[in-house]
């Protein structure tokens, strides 16, 4: 179905909202909040704080295996005093007797640091020999005493820590069955004094090492770690020495691995930024290259003008005064088109929703009063239903007004121009097709172009609008052609078709 669009508003040169206020748009930045660390000091506290921590830890685990290794040669002598203080008891006339000579009692208490105690008690608890103060072990511990080999246990003497070997003493190793046993205990113990000197000893062998070597362990790791960033300072240096017009690639080969992906990304940064550049340098010299006609013919135009007496020259010079200045807007609106096309970001972060044929019918709509001042019937095929897709509805606008003008532009009086919207599986297809002298096949390719335009066509116009339209469908990931108008009835004026396609939309299935 064809509709013919009313005319409801006008249509700028530049085919919608003013080209200049949407290229340079004010940006806000936000403060940076941040807290700027030392990557050097990070890791030095990464390294340091777990080793300074674990030397108290280190410490005092020394310290615990100090003292169980100095328990073991003084439990074996407590062990060996036990074994032959045990041999000296007897049982005589059902009395418990003890067999000690002075001279080895002598002996046994002869400690120049330690205070040795030694008690020898009956079956029933009764006292035989030593020292009455040595408390007897507990009632569960006999019972793991009884029939067992020498024990040990911690207790106290007045107050003071000592070290205590016992063991129970069968005093009828050929008893009967059933008779009752008859046990004597038999205690050697002594104080701490000598174990805590030789633990305090090896803590000593140990610690006091450390003391040395820990300052010597913190030099190093300041110097391995001031060595391995070194890279990071030479790359550094290296960027600091550059031109400040080079963007060339950091060689990457001169950098550790660690620190490739880093460069690699500052590469990528430095070709964005090289091409936003190049994509600046380029608009300049083609706003001044092209500029250059226009503001001449207007200066020319104005002089004449003011040399002229005639008020019809003068009115003729005005009119072609106000046709430059026109053409000056138009290339301007043109040119900051082409540059906002190129400055949009290709990641669809600013493309929304949008109904292609509701855009399509508004943009026709503002285009009305131009065909009917060209005399040219244009009008707008919809589909059957809606076709949507992601978009940026301002560029899309831009470049289906600039496909509209160059099809007026090149339509003669009485001719047609038609937009068309239609979906092709899940592609949707924008077409504006004419009644015009047509492209020639060899040119269809370079009509893309900037400032190209085709010799002799006789029609005004700056050579950028369907360079706005390749760009602007490039960034959407749409195919543009360029085809003979099959529509057309005339051989001579094949008219042309310029199709659209856009890409399916992407599918985000649940996971």
């Amino acid at each position: 179905m064809k509709l013919r669009a009313p005319a409801q508003s006008t249509h700028n040169a530049g085919g919608g909202a003013d080209p200049a206020a949407l290229l340079y748009q004010p940006v806000n930045p936000e403060p940076d909040e941040n807290i700027q660390h030392s990557l050097f000091g990070e890791i030095l506290d990464w390294m340091l704080a777990p080793l300074l921590l674990l030397w108290p830890m280190s410490i005092a685990i020394t310290y615990l295996v100090a003292k169980a290794i100095a328990n073991q040669p003084f439990d074996h002598a407590l062990e060996d005093s036990v074994t032959v203080l045990a041999q000296q008891v007897r049982e005589v006339d059902g009395k418990v007797v003890s067999l000690l000579p002075g001279s080895a009692r002598d002996i046994l208490r002869a400690d120049d640091i330690d205070h040795v105690y030694f008690q020898i008690s009956g079956p029933r608890g009764e006292f035989v020999d030593g020292d009455h103060d040595l408390p007897v072990p507990a009632e569960d511990e006999r019972e793991r005493a009884r029939g067992a080999s020498v024990q040990f246990r911690n207790d106290s003497v007045h107050g003071t820590q000592v070290r205590v070997a016992y063991s129970f003493v069968n005093l009828r190793p050929s008893a009967a069955r059933g008779e009752e046993p008859r046990n004597a205990l038999v205690q050697v113990a002594e104080t701490l004094d000598k174990r805590a000197q030789l633990a305090n000893e090896i803590i000593k062998g140990v610690i006091l090492p450390q003391f040395i070597i820990l300052p010597i362990v913190l030099a190093l790791v300041w110097f391995a770690l001031a060595r391995g960033l070194s890279p990071l300072a030479q790359l550094q240096e290296r960027i600091r020495a550059r031109r400040p017009d080079d963007l060339s690639p950091i060689d990457t080969h001169q950098v550790p691995e660690e620190i490739s992906p880093l460069v690699g990304s500052l590469n990528d940064m430095l070709a964005r930024l090289s091409q936003s550049i190049e994509m600046q340098k380029r608009f300049i010299a083609d706003a001044a290259h092209q500029m250059k006609t226009p503001l001449a013919g207007m200066r020319m135009q104005s002089e004449l003008a003011l040399r002229q007496l005639d008020p019809d020259e003068i009115h003729r010079s005005l009119m072609q005064l106000a046709k430059s200045s026109e053409s000056a807007t138009r290339l301007v609106n043109q040119l900051l088109a082409l540059a906002r096309a190129e400055n949009q970001p290709q990641t669809g972060a600013a493309f929304v929703q949008v109904e292609l044929a509701a855009l399509a019918r508004a943009t026709v709509q503002d285009w009305v009063p131009a065909s009917f001042t060209q005399r040219i019937d244009l009008g707008f095929e919809q589909p059957d239903e809606p076709v949507a897709l992601a978009a940026n509805p301002l560029m899309l606008r831009e470049l289906l007004s600039n496909l509209i003008d160059n099809a007026l532009r090149y339509t003669p009086a009485g001719g047609s121009v038609t937009v068309r919207v239609r979906r092709a599986g899940e592609q949707a297809i924008l077409e504006v097709e004419d009644t015009g002298p047509g492209i020639a096949m060899a040119e269809r390719e370079r009509v893309f172009e900037r400032f190209y335009r085709i010799l002799d066509s006789g029609v005004p116009g700056s050579g950028l609008g369907l360079a706005i339209v390749r760009e602007i469908a490039h960034q959407h990931g749409a195919e543009i052609d360029v085809f003979n108008n099959p529509r057309s009835l005339f051989k001579k004026a094949p008219g042309c078709l310029f199709r659209l396609t856009f890409p399916p939309p992407e599918r985000h299935d649940d996971a």
